[in-house]
């Protein structure tokens, strides 16, 4: 009986255990803080030894396994004593070249092996590479070259890219800028013996001294510069060591196409490399070159960004959709409408969707596996929640300004429950600390905000709304400045873009407010971009049908662009800036595009064309929405 009692005993313990793992997440949670200390702990070690730099990981990687492949790619594969015998080339090259420690050298490179093994050579001699978009021209690009400080500039792409350079020579010159054509003086560095850079070299890498230096899109003027810390580089590279790193299998094959001038394929990429893991390596996303990448590569894992899901989605299905080797992805913006068709049908095993920024100061994961966490941006268990109360808080803002709302009697801000949501402020000083934008202490200046709770704080202001639930799960809600009001309400534009893109035919709808002539607020357009073969019999009425079946009257679309292409940025973004520029204005938009509007000013029951006579009777006040 004593037995029987003691097992049932048991029994229950366990199931209360279970239960309180499954609601609250300890084991995950303390995972990650365990993990955190152990990081810290490593890189104090690293201080006293002085071994900070991210080259030693490499070099260690090396010695351990020279034969292990390190990189795949159609231009060539390298194996970790090759990846390190080319970097310590290039560092030697580099050193001919008149680069010292401390300085940085732009890249203005397509994504290839060299792209690493240069970045890595940089690294053996206390250097570091500023991530140009090859995208760039004219003003914005002498812009990017001029914050870097770089007079060293390494071209490696396509033709269009050396155009580019080419159109702002002059300037170049004068500035005293040098540029290098790697395709020219690849042999040299070839043929230079791969001797290992003395320790002195590296000896003055500091915490904060960047691994790169990486830029904001600039879709909403120029680019900002920021450094991303060596010792949130470091962090990544010992991310095995520590259970943080999101490749928990040490014979896994990491994907990236995405370009590595930007945080997400850049980071992603050295992340990994660091770390041991394979990365196969691609010069860029393309549809129809994707699944024989990933097949060839033997690719487990790959990296994702923005819309490229949806592009892939929309692609014909096929008898080999789920005929790879793939077993998780990793990225940021996969958006709930893509996210369970896209892992039903390649048969996606778990989804890591990250959130952060190039600023790096706001990150969350979920690691979702099955449907508890699908379409969350991060997850936090209990003692996370209990961890970031008071570092991670949602605010109320002023719809019409965008500031910050505030008590009129006190001044301080109105903190807003996390199930509701709203603008989330980061606690400055936090664990990542941002570091500014560089060179440009005004734009820093406006990303701060102070006596928020309390007279004397100070916070990070993310420019991004969020909620959380009462389980931890955190969802994107929209970005500040996205948000527009119309009819006196808010409308969110990821909600409704989430809705339009469910509708059959609809690959990608891009949402934003525009200016109307005698209206207040911003009316709703959106972009859409239906597929090619069903535009012929795409059904405007059933479209409209089905936005006001799911979203408030308020927030469905007034306007509708039909667009031939989508607005992607470089970076496979949603662009709304030209169109929101653009407006519905007959002499802006793009003559290859089509505005529709709702018949009956609003009021109809379908999509009509709006025509010019219909501009010129809402400027004379004639129409009314």
């Amino acid at each position: 009986m004593e037995l029987a009692t003691a097992a049932a005993s048991a029994a229950a313990t366990a199931a209360a255990l279970g239960y309180l793992e499954a609601k609250f997440h300890f084991r995950k949670d303390l995972t990650y803080i365990r993990g955190r200390r152990l990081q810290r702990k490593l890189w104090e070690q690293a201080v006293k030894e002085k071994r900070t730099s991210p080259y030693y990981l490499v070099e260690s990687n090396a010695r351990e396994n020279p034969d292990y492949e390190a990189i795949w790619s159609r231009a060539g594969c390298y194996t970790r004593k090759e990846v390190y015998d080319r970097a310590n080339q290039y560092a030697q090259w580099f050193l001919s070249q008149g680069v010292r420690p401390g300085d940085l050298v732009a890249f203005f490179m397509i994504n290839s092996p060299d792209f690493m093994t240069a970045w890595i050579g940089l690294l053996a001699i206390g250097a570091a590479p500023a991530m140009i978009n090859f995208h760039l021209t004219s003003k914005a690009l002498l812009h990017c070259l001029s914050i870097s400080g770089a007079k060293l500039i390494i071209i490696d792409g396509p033709p269009d890219a050396h155009e580019r350079i080419a159109g702002i020579q002059t300037e170049l010159d004068a500035e005293g800028y040098r540029v290098v054509d790697l395709e020219t003086n690849r042999s040299q560095v070839y043929a230079l013996d791969a001797r290992r850079p003395g320790d002195e070299l590296r000896e003055g890498v500091q915490a904060h001294w960047p691994l790169a230096m990486f830029y904001t899109s600039g879709t909403t003027g120029l680019p900002k510069a920021c450094n991303l810390p060596t010792v949130v580089a470091y962090g990544h590279g010992v991310g095995s060591r520590t259970g943080l790193n999101p490749v928990d299998r040490p014979d896994q094959r990491y994907y990236v196409c995405m370009p590595y001038y930007h945080g997400t394929g850049g980071i992603n990429a050295m992340a990994q490399l660091l770390a041991g893991t394979t990365i196969c390596i691609a010069p860029k996303f393309s549809v129809s070159g994707f699944w024989k990448d990933i097949r060839d590569s033997r690719a487990t894992w790959f990296v994702y960004v923005g819309e490229t899901l949806r592009y892939l989605l929309a692609s014909p299905p096929s008898a080999d959709d789920k005929v790879h080797n793939v077993n998780s992805i990793y990225g940021n913006g996969l958006r709930p409408d893509v996210w369970d068709r896209f892992r039903d049908r390649f048969g996606i095993e778990r989804i890591h969707e990250f959130f952060n920024s190039t600023e790096g100061v706001f990150p969350l994961d979920n690691v979702c596996r099955g449907d508890f966490l699908q379409h969350a941006v991060g997850h936090h268990g209990l003692l996370l929640r209990l961890k970031y109360y008071n570092e991670y808080i949602p605010v109320a803002i002023d719809a019409d300004t965008g500031d910050i709302a505030r008590d009129p009697k006190t001044g301080f801000a109105y903190r807003v429950p996390y199930h509701i949501g709203g603008e989330v402020l980061i606690r400055t000083p936090g664990e990542r600390v941002f570091g500014g934008y560089v060179g440009n202490p005004e734009a820093t200046e406006k990303k701060m905000v102070r006596d928020v709770f309390s007279k004397g704080d100070c916070f990070y202001r993310t420019g991004d709304a969020l909620r959380r639930d009462d389980d931890g799960r955190w969802y994107f809600l929209d970005r500040l400045g996205d948000t527009f009001r119309w009819k006196g309400e808010n409308v969110s534009t990821a909600e409704v873009s989430e809705v339009l893109g469910k509708f059959p035919g609809v690959l990608e709808a891009n949402v934003y407010g525009v200016d109307l002539p005698g209206h207040d607020g911003k009316a709703g357009a959106a972009a859409i971009y239906v597929d090619p073969q069903q535009r012929a019999h795409f059904n405007h009425s059933k479209f409209l049908e089905h936005a006001r079946k799911h979203l408030p009257r308020y927030a469905v679309p007034v306007f509708v662009r039909l667009v031939q292409q989508v607005s992607a940025t470089h970076n496979n973004k949603q662009n709304k800036v030209p169109l929101k520029n653009e407006g519905v204005h007959p002499d802006k938009v793009a003559a290859e595009d089509q505005i529709l509007w709702i018949d009956g000013h609003g009021k109809g029951t379908t999509y009509i064309p709006f025509a010019r006579g219909d501009w010129e009777d809402l400027h004379a006040g004639k129409a009314r929405l």
